[in-house]
């Protein structure tokens, strides 16, 4: 950094001198003028890698001469004024200054910005990755102790907080290490579920878990109470990495409480989301409901029944019946349901599903494009993202924002990127979802699956006496011995879901109050 040409604008440089031989000293190289025209000449002709410029000057003001320099320069600008007014500051913020400094400054001041604008990304790497290395043996402390799924939610979490932050890095050199933790982590949580499941479900108050037909009762149900609109959003396949990187665009216009609860078995829209909306687990609502499920071998849509299952939840608790349900399948539909707000408002209660995260994980297996588009976790968290504000659902939300109204944000089943095949032998009837088979005689490797004999012990329905379910572990994919190695190679490196991981099963829940 110390060889770096800095320009200094300011009518009164003789009175920089000391300031001038501190940086001389420190190894830089620094050219001075006295007014903006003067300025914006010598940028046209050399390269600065920082500029610090007076306010007020003679002549163009600091300000004008700010806006002309960044027309011809990328270079980060620094002003410095005597002057603390308000307006002056809201300006100078606004033409994109980098920093803003108030007369009298000392040499350290000026150095100091100097490192914040020019090793900033340096400094934040290097801090970023000595941290993470520090929590590496704290995670894995967690790991060895762990013995609840509300531990397991704060695993996840930490794990996802110190993804996204390396991954936000020019050089992330810990960000392999992190990655190995956390499929070691799903490894674990794979044995936790697998040993635990079957009482979890039968005994959830025991252990305080929240299970996908436990979320309108809990978040949505004591919202309704309160007299003003609630807006219960479901986000097919939204994991809580990908809330995290929507998170702060949101920020802005929401107070934001986030949960985590636990997708029930299989991590399947046909399972999870109808498990969601009725309140019953899904043995229950083929009991209850036989005219409103179908099972894995039956002809039809599985998730069509939606509204219905939730109005008769809703009975359960004397809440409102009248309510709006709307699915969103493609920019369009959004368009249409953001011109419906103001009918909106006057109902208790409106159930929007959002379907493109799915399909954007679906696509990735059928689409080349998109599957190079989201090569890595990253791209396929940047690509949501992008869609997430391109959206009408964020056109929705800001909307929202200035009404008195309660905001519930979920998802249904996350997803995760399989890259291991594992060979399955069954009855040409066994369902064909990658990542869970239900169905007779299924022969697998034990060590990929949890595998459920009586699908009655974690409430699941059987279409005959003798079907078992099988779910996958983390990154493992089923695959039939026919063909075995075209389908193989068509599946690696694609989001699937419906099996045992901490992506697919925890998920976030979120509560936006207006901030009016």
């Amino acid at each position: 950094m110390n060889s770096c040409n800095i320009l200094w604008i300011d009518d009164e440089v003789d009175s920089l001198k000391s300031h001038i031989l501190f940086l001389n000293e420190k190894g830089f190289k620094v050219d001075t003028v006295t007014n903006g025209y003067d300025a914006i000449n010598r940028v046209k002709a050399y390269y600065y890698d920082i500029i610090f410029l007076d306010e007020n000057m003679p002549g163009i003001s600091g300000l004008d001469t700010l806006s002309q320099l960044k027309e011809i320069t990328n270079s980060p600008v620094i002003m410095i004024t005597k002057s603390e007014q308000e307006h002056i500051m809201e300006d100078a913020i606004g033409a994109k200054i980098s920093d803003y400094l108030i007369k009298p400054v000392n040499p350290n001041q000026i150095l100091l910005a100097i490192k914040k604008n020019l090793e900033f990304t340096k400094l934040v790497n290097h801090k970023t990755n000595s941290d993470y290395q520090k929590e590496f043996l704290s995670i894995g402390t967690m790991l060895n102790e762990v013995d609840s799924f509300s531990n397991w939610v704060n695993v996840y979490k930490k794990i996802v907080y110190w993804e996204l932050a390396l991954d936000s890095l020019e050089e992330n050199s810990m960000l392999e290490i992190l990655l190995s933790q956390k499929k070691e982590a799903n490894a674990q949580f794979f044995k936790y579920i697998k040993k635990n499941y079957t009482q979890l479900i039968q005994n959830q108050i025991q252990h305080d878990i929240i299970f996908s037909h436990n979320i309108f009762e809990k978040y949505v149900v004591p919202e309704i109470s309160n007299k003003k609109p609630v807006f219960f959003l479901l986000i097919d396949n939204l994991r809580f990495d990908q809330w995290k990187v929507i998170e702060p665009i949101i920020a802005p216009y929401f107070g934001i409480k986030d949960d985590a609860y636990c997708s029930i078995l299989p991590t399947a829209t046909q399972y999870s989301r109808n498990a969601l909306f009725s309140g019953l687990m899904p043995s229950e609502i083929k009991l209850k409901f036989p005219e409103l499920w179908l099972d894995d071998s039956d002809e039809g849509g599985k998730n069509l029944h939606e509204k219905e299952l939730l109005i008769n939840q809703l009975k359960k608790f004397s809440s409102f019946q009248d309510i709006t349900f709307n699915k969103v399948f493609n920019l369009e539909h959004g368009k249409k349901v953001l011109d419906k707000l103001n009918e909106f408002l006057k109902k208790p209660l409106n159930v929007i599903v959002y379907n493109f995260v799915d399909i954007l994980s679906h696509a990735k297996t059928e689409m080349r494009m998109i599957k190079e588009l989201t090569n890595d976790e990253k791209s396929y968290r940047d690509l949501t993202l992008t869609w997430f504000k391109n959206s009408p659902l964020f056109d929705l939300l800001k909307q929202l924002s200035s009404i008195d109204c309660t905001v519930v944000i979920t998802s249904d089943h996350g997803t995760i990127n399989v890259n291991e095949p594992s060979k399955v032998i069954g009855e040409k009837n066994i369902s064909t979802n990658l990542r869970y088979k239900t169905g007779r005689k299924i022969k697998f490797d034990n060590r990929d699956v949890f595998h459920v004999d009586d699908p009655g012990d974690i409430l699941l329905p059987q279409t005959n006496l003798s079907d078992s379910y099988i779910f996958a572990s983390p990154n493992k994919y089923f695959v039939y011995p026919n063909n075995y190695n075209h389908y193989a190679h068509h599946y690696i490196n694609t989001y699937q879901h419906g099996g045992v991981s901490m992506e697919e099963m925890i998920l976030p829940v979120i509560t936006l109050k207006n901030k009016i």
